[in-house]
């Protein structure tokens, strides 16, 4: 009987990252930069000075790459779902009738 060596693949189910983003962040670094492309063009066509457009395009494009990050180094792959999650559970349950522990008036009678 012969030794076989097999190769592992150790990337299987595992999340993509690019350049220390995580998972669904690198699609909103990207549309982002798209919609930095779009706000240029729009602010260049209405007859802003092309320096002025490339200045507050790159301050707002530095702003987004720090924010992305910054979420992503925060809340990690699944972190910001929880997270909005976690704001939608109420505090506390308010219940005004007693209704729901009588049992007539549960059943309908």
């Amino acid at each position: 009987m012969s030794n076989s060596v097999y190769q592992i693949n150790k990337g299987i189910n595992q999340s993509i990252e690019f350049k220390g983003l995580k998972a669904q962040y690198i699609w909103y670094l990207g549309a982002g930069v798209v919609l930095l492309m779009i706000l240029f063009a729009v602010l260049y066509i209405i007859g802003l000075p092309s320096l002025i457009c490339v200045g507050f395009i790159s301050t707002a494009g530095s702003f987004l790459v720090f924010k992305i990050y910054r979420m992503s180094n925060t809340y990690g792959e699944h972190g910001m779902m929880k997270a909005l999650a976690k704001k939608q559970i109420p505090k506390c349950i308010k219940v005004y009738s007693r209704a729901i522990f009588c049992k007539d008036v549960a059943v309908g009678r």
